[in-house]
């Protein structure tokens, strides 16, 4: 499976962000072919009309949404190529947004990033996407006819853009961003779980590496994200195994061996565990596409 990497833009300023309209995305960013990325994408769909296979989700894709993809998500695009599509794509690298913002915990605190229990889309109307539309119109221009005070300019529309997002993902999940700024430990599991999830599957090692207690990272990450450390961390695990199964050709002894199981029955037994099902079961449901979730 093909990766897309992140290329600078054509621009007097290093920016690790760009933003693509459809007419100028490149084929292999089309095709119907499963691939991922290294960086974060947030998709504004003005047009759209077809589905989108994200991880083990189908999305529908609809007029005037947002569909937000993390780096390294598996996902695979099916268009109607007789229908009108028409979108725009804001992309950036995790590095670049936390030392942009002088925040290494930025990107975690988007909550519609590294998310695993609320949607990937998210409809608006159509005098909110044709805004937004609007400043990532802008952002290019300082991309491609950079000035002395580009990186100012950029810096505050993307700023705005990604926390005004974030406060209605919030709203409209219920989800809670009182305690965004204190709850740090929270934000800081979630981001060494993407790091450490092939070798660390125990929240022991987290509190450990953290410096604080188990108890205490529980409390954290309860109040934050309303589950227990546990729960979050078995979910990004199951997740990482289903990517495996579907994306890769290695057999079910051999993925145990990438994610540190000590037996292929272990891994197993887990599985069937958290989804009712075996490994087995899960592909040939995943082949017929009754295992892919929908989500309008």
């Amino acid at each position: 499976m093909e990766t897309l990497k992140f290329h600078k833009t054509d621009c007097g300023v290093d920016f690790l962000l760009n933003v693509i309209h459809l007419e100028s995305a490149n084929g292999t960013y089309l095709k119907n072919v499963p691939f991922n990325t290294d960086f974060f994408e947030i998709v504004f769909f003005k047009k759209a009309h077809g589905r989108l296979i994200l991880n083990h989700q189908q999305i529908e894709l609809t007029d005037n949404s947002l569909i937000f993809i993390s780096p390294h998500q598996k996902r695979q695009w099916h268009f109607e190529e007789e229908k009108e599509q028409l979108f725009t794509i804001l992309l950036f690298q995790e590095d670049f947004l936390n030392e942009f913002f002088s925040d290494k915990l930025f990107a975690y605190r988007l909550l519609y990033f590294y998310q695993l229990h609320y949607p990937l889309k998210m409809a608006v109307d159509t005098e909110l996407i044709q805004g937004y539309c609007n400043l990532l119109t802008e952002i290019k221009s300082e991309l491609v006819h950079t000035k002395p005070d580009s990186i100012h300019i950029v810096r505050s529309l993307l700023y705005y853009i990604l926390q005004k997002l974030n406060r209605e993902y919030a709203t409209r999940n219920h989800l809670d961003l009182e305690r965004d700024n204190s709850n740090h430990y929270a934000f800081q599991f979630k981001h060494l779980i993407e790091i450490h999830i092939k070798k660390k599957q125990r929240v022991e090692d987290y509190a450990e590496m953290l410096g604080i207690s188990r108890v205490s990272l529980n409390t954290a990450v309860k109040e934050q994200f309303n589950v227990t450390a546990t729960h979050l961390l078995k979910q990004r695990l199951l997740l990482e195994i289903k990517n495996y199964l579907i994306h890769s050709k290695l057999t079910v002894s051999e993925i145990a061996y990438e994610l540190s199981f000590s037996e292929p029955n272990h891994l197993m037994r887990f599985f069937k565990t958290q989804t009712g099902m075996t490994t087995g079961e899960f592909l040939h449901d995943n082949q017929s596409g009754s295992t892919l979730h929908a989500l309008v």
